[in-house]
């Protein structure tokens, strides 16, 4: 394949399978959490619960997350990757066992996703951190590029999949997606493991806190991330699609599923013109643009009755949010050391998983107090008041015109 060519980076074999392992077991998850929201609100219809569904996965996560970092930089990130999808498989398990035993309570649901949150404080440091070593410098935009569309390929899919095979009921949604992350075990598990500046330090509190203690000192990478986690914090509607699906736009499993898929096709369409054609210029202001029309998108979903409607500001959001990723991920990625890239990768995540289940919860919370459409369109417009309050006070990352490894290269060509 021509060097030019987006897809030329699958020719690095650990990369290929890394990003395999990496597709199926996103395409489970995605499954599962389709099943696992509209049982939830099957059995209760409580917009609460739907946002317990966030905070039994963020708790842990948040507990972890920053121990995970450390021993993403100590020890092998292949074998923790290869450890946390081992223990998303049991998760599996578990849902099918509980769905096959036809139990009519929701708290070993919760506890299943508590064990599936530990698993994920792990596993996202290591797998950010882990990228960055599976292909040449002169690769990785193309790498985060190709594996953020095949991430969001998979979002596509698992949701309409999980909607789909619904109608058969959640056994045969946890039996396929269990087979999948298994298949996305022995994935990783051959890839070879890539090399790695280790760091052997003891894990000790000033030690775990490296990561945050560089986020803190680099103002780019830090309004960066904390841009996506006040933004997506109140802007976290996805938790209330099975109430919207259900109450207001009147459509089944299936129709959830597509609603569900509507934010990784506009990621992934997307990241697929980000891996042809990569932002080199403005990248601050595509970075802050991509999260306006992300807030956008959420007032309109709120305001709208429409299925097709929902489904274009779905569309919408998924495809704004993508840019705000990318742009980020590779300001962390170029900004950071390897010797710390794993801890560093911890804060982002707790950042990310913040934003993502912890706005579930904060969504659930705000939706039992004001109601579902209004708490959907405050979310909205409380992420575009955070765009507008980020550009002043990150006057640095809102006028950056190139990714500061380009300034770098620039400056040296000119000498």
């Amino acid at each position: 394949m021509s060097s030019s060519n987006g897809f030329a980076v699958l020719r690095h074999r650990n990369f290929a399978f890394y990003l395999s392992a990496r597709i199926l077991g996103t395409l489970a998850v995605q499954m599962q959490n389709v099943a696992v929201g509209w049982q939830v609100y099957s059995m209760t219809h409580n917009l609460f619960y739907l946002g317990m569904i966030g905070l039994a996965q963020f708790a842990p996560f948040l507990l972890l997350i920053l121990p995970a970092g450390h021993v993403a930089d100590r020890y092998n990130r292949r074998n923790i990757v290869t450890a946390c999808l081992a223990t998303q498989w049991l998760v599996g398990v578990l849902l099918l066992a509980f769905a096959h035993s036809g139990m009519a309570i929701v708290w070993p649901v919760f506890a299943v996703l508590v064990l599936f949150g530990s698993a994920r404080a792990f596993m996202g440091p290591a797998t950010q951190a882990m990228l960055v070593n599976l292909v040449p410098q002169q690769d990785l935009s193309k790498a985060v590029a190709l594996s953020s569309s095949s991430f969001h390929v998979a979002v596509i899919l698992g949701p309409t999949l999980g909607g789909l095979l619904y109608i058969h009921g959640p056994i045969a949604v946890y039996a396929i997606a269990a087979a999948l992350l298994l298949v996305a075990t022995v994935l990783m598990a051959i890839t070879k493991a890539p090399p790695q500046a280790s760091n052997r330090e003891p894990a000790t509190w000033h030690s775990v806190l490296e990561g945050l203690r560089f986020v803190m000192s680099r103002p780019i990478v830090l309004g960066a991330i904390s841009l996506d986690l006040f933004a997506v914090l109140f802007g976290g509607a996805t938790a209330l699609l099975p109430a919207l699906a259900h109450d207001v736009l009147h459509v089944g499993p299936t129709g959830l599923g597509l609603l569900r898929t509507a934010p990784g096709a506009g990621a992934a369409l997307c990241s697929i013109a980000l891996a042809f054609f990569p932002i080199t210029r403005r990248v601050g202001a595509w970075m802050f643009g991509g999260v306006a029309v992300f807030g956008v998108g959420t007032v309109v979903l709120g305001t709208t009755t429409t299925f097709t409607i929902a489904l274009a500001c779905l569309l919408l959001m998924g495809a704004g949010d993508m840019i705000s990723v990318y742009v980020r991920h590779l300001l962390v990625q170029f900004e950071t050391p390897d010797a710390i890239r794993g801890r560093v990768s911890a804060v982002n995540s707790v950042f990310i998983g913040a934003s993502n289940e912890l706005g579930e919860f904060e969504s659930g919370v705000t939706a039992g107090w004001m109601g579902l459409s209004r708490a959907i369109v405050f979310g909205g417009a409380a992420t575009l008041v955070v765009t507008g309050a980020w550009i002043k006070l990150f006057p640095v990352l809102a006028k950056m015109d190139r990714f500061p490894h380009h300034e770098k290269e620039l400056a040296q060509q000119a000498k």
